[in-house]
């Protein structure tokens, strides 16, 4: 690993959790869906033309590299002819369970080992993450006892900013005092992650082969990473203790 390197930052979702398929678990967070919207709507419609609004906001955001408050996105975007009055207020619990329909959400192994061991070690650590809560994950590090090891989170619903943006990672640099040569980026996606951290001018990209070697929109990356991984503890074969 490059020596310089003394800050690691980490995306979340498939690199850091993955979602494990739980029908009851999803069905539920539908069913508390509906209701907190007071949907009159069958079922199967309601959740069809959400389905739509959400895949038109995802292309909207990917294409501009700019996401929206949870506020923006439910009374905008996802259901924007359903009383405001109703949907502001819940707009953030509206996002968990619309997350939660797609099942729960738990750390890859080794995660809850790792990253205290990288901190010990000497490493800066922090996450860059596009993702649509504002609560969630910051609420995940706190309930699986890790949030002490991170510096700073920086979540696309906050700071608007998306990846591959490289200012979106030059932003995180900037908040836990790093240059970005000093820092390395680990991530599951060939396009944004690969290519957004070295745009930024990070020293080395770290690919978590969860989505294999292609995009998940089906393109090749331009870039290829510094590592690849298959397991999160590989990481402590990388970066050896900074004392």
């Amino acid at each position: 690993m490059i020596s310089q390197i003394d800050t690691i930052f980490f995306d979340v979702g498939a690199t850091l959790r993955y979602v494990v398929e739980d029908e009851p678990f999803a069905k539920e967070a539908e069913r508390q869906l509906i209701k907190l919207v007071q949907s009159t709507e069958e079922h199967d419609v309601f959740f069809e033309r959400l389905t739509a609004n959400w895949r038109a906001y995802r292309n909207r955001a990917k294409t501009i590299l700019l996401d929206c408050s949870e506020m923006e996105l439910w009374t905008q975007y996802l259901l924007p002819d359903y009383p405001v009055e109703i949907i502001a207020p819940n707009s953030a619990k509206l996002t968990r369970l619309w997350r939660d329909h797609d099942g729960r959400r738990v750390p890859h192994d080794g995660v809850l080992t790792v990253v205290p061991e990288l901190h010990r070690r000497g490493y800066k650590l922090g996450i860059i993450a596009n993702t649509v809560t504002e609560t969630e994950i910051p609420d995940w590090l706190c309930e699986d006892g890790i949030v002490g090891y991170f510096t700073t989170v920086i979540l696309s619903s906050k700071v608007r900013l998306r990846k591959p943006d490289p200012a979106i990672y030059e932003l995180a640099a900037r908040c836990v005092g790093s240059p970005p040569e000093n820092c390395v980026y680990i991530g599951d996606n060939p396009m944004r992650d690969v290519e957004g951290a070295y745009d930024a001018g990070f020293s080395a990209m770290i690919l978590f082969e969860d989505a294999g070697a292609a995009d998940r929109e089906g393109e090749l990356p331009a870039a290829e990473p510094t590592h690849r991984i298959r397991a999160i503890p590989e990481l402590l074969d990388i970066f050896s203790d900074r004392g």
